[in-house]
Formats: structure tokens, sequence, C-alpha cells
């Protein structure tokens, strides 16, 4: 099989994106994750395979080939090179489907065009090494440290994570890392655990910057379209005094918080 032959499960592709990485995006949204994050913004992201809605009305998943994938991220090169912008393989979790993403980012790389990934790094250390020539931004999630907690609200133990994140800091290359936590009201938003991702984070030599991003319930619509339940509707969005507070608290660290 040849690299524009690689095919993979494709929840979505959003073009004009300007939230997931420099400039202007097409965003390819990959579709299976081994994790289950309570506060999941995209659970039609979760299982590996085609679902479709409790009423029938709308399906989600599509397999493509990576000629599929590069016809649409084409449509929008020009704006690429006057944004600064590119492609961004983002979840899912695009290290669940490693050859497909594999052969995404090279596609990309070998037309010139920017590339940036959105991951959980719940992966294959090998499989990390693969991507990092590339890859030029990885946004990593760093949902939580401590261990039980990872595994309480996202099903998966974080070991694995944490020692990928160290892994990315020790390699070669010209790519940016930058974590981000979203921030989950009596989650992770607790004195010990934001201490414990500052300690973390200040020894880390690559880290661009730590983004603190808010819980919002914008997932919980679609729970209800799937048939499942929605674990965290007593969960409020944190206010901006709060966020301020643990931004506060992570900036002790010597690390660049946003």
């Amino acid at each position: 099989m040849t690299l524009e032959q690689t095919k993979g499960m494709v929840l979505r592709i959003e073009r004009s994106s300007i939230h997931d990485g420099d400039g202007m995006r097409t965003v390819v949204f990959l579709k299976g994750c081994p994790l289950r994050c309570q506060w999941c913004s995209t659970p039609e992201s979760q299982a590996f395979q085609v679902e479709t809605t409790v009423d029938g009305s709308k399906s989600y998943g599509t397999e493509m080939t990576v000629t599929d994938v590069m016809k649409e991220v084409r449509k929008d090169t020009a704006f690429y090179f006057i944004s600064g912008g590119g492609m961004t393989l983002s979840g899912g979790e695009l290290l669940a489907q490693p050859d497909f993403s594999l052969a995404l980012l090279k596609a990309a790389s070998m037309e010139g065009i920017s590339t940036a990934v959105e991951t959980s790094f719940f992966g294959k250390e090998e499989t990390i090494a693969a991507m990092v020539p590339y890859v030029d931004t990885f946004y990593v999630d760093l949902k939580a440290v401590t261990p039980s907690l990872h595994k309480k609200y996202c099903g998966v133990d974080n070991r694995i994570i944490l020692h990928n994140i160290k892994f990315l800091d020790r390699q070669k290359g010209g790519f940016q890392m930058i974590l981000r936590t979203p921030l989950i009201p009596g989650v992770n938003d607790s004195e010990e655990e934001l201490h414990k991702i500052g300690t973390f984070c200040q020894n880390l030599d690559r880290l661009v910057y730590l983004q603190l991003l808010p819980y919002h319930a914008l997932g919980s619509v679609t729970y209800k379209k799937l048939g499942r339940d929605y674990m965290m509707k007593s969960v409020k969005t944190p206010t901006l005094d709060m966020m301020d507070r643990c931004r506060k608290i992570l900036r002790t660290y010597n690390i660049t918080v946003q």
C-alpha cells in the first residue's frame, strides 16, 4: 500500500479554523480514542466505528484515504501561506491510528504545509518518535498529574502520558511543544494538583507555554443524541477570577501560562 492509499477513520474535516494552531487551519478530526474523559466535548469521536444518533438522523465517521483527506486540505493552501497556518490533526486520538496519522503528516510536509497535532499523548513512544520530523507544533493535553485522579476521570492511567511528554522534551528538531490543561472545577483545580502540574512543567526545557482552558459543557447535547449520560451536569464553567487564581499559582513555577 502506498502512502496515498493509507486509510483511516475520520470524524470530520473543518476548514478555516483559527483555534487549532497558528494562522488559518484545516483541522482533520480522527475518530477513536482510548480515553473516556468525563468532560469530553466531542463524544462522537470516542468510538472507533461509525456511530449513528438514537433517532437515526446523523452518522459520525467516514473511512478515508490520505488522498481523500489531502484533497480537502489543499483547498486552503493559499490561505496557509498568507496566514502562517496549515493542517492540524486532532481527535479522537491520532496516536490510536498511527499509520494513517503519520502518512497524513508526511503528505502535508512533502507539500510544504505546516503541521500541528492535538493529542492526549496516550500512545507508543515509537509512534511519537516517527512523527517528530513531520510536526511543527505539538499541542499535548496535561489533564492531571496525579495518576489516580486521571484514571478516575479519564478512564486510563496517565503515567504513559507523562513519560511521553518527557520523551518529547528530549527530542531534537524545530518543533514547538505546548501543553494544554482543561480546568475542571472539582477535578484538577485544587492547589495541590495545580502545584503538581507546575512542578512537572518547570522541568520541561522545550515547553513554550501552558494553556489553561476553562471547562465548558458544549458536548452535552451530543451525549443526548447518542443516548449516553453526561456525567458532568453539575459542573459550572470556571469564573474569570478562578482562572486568574489558577494561573497565578502556576506562574510561581516560572513557566509561561496563557
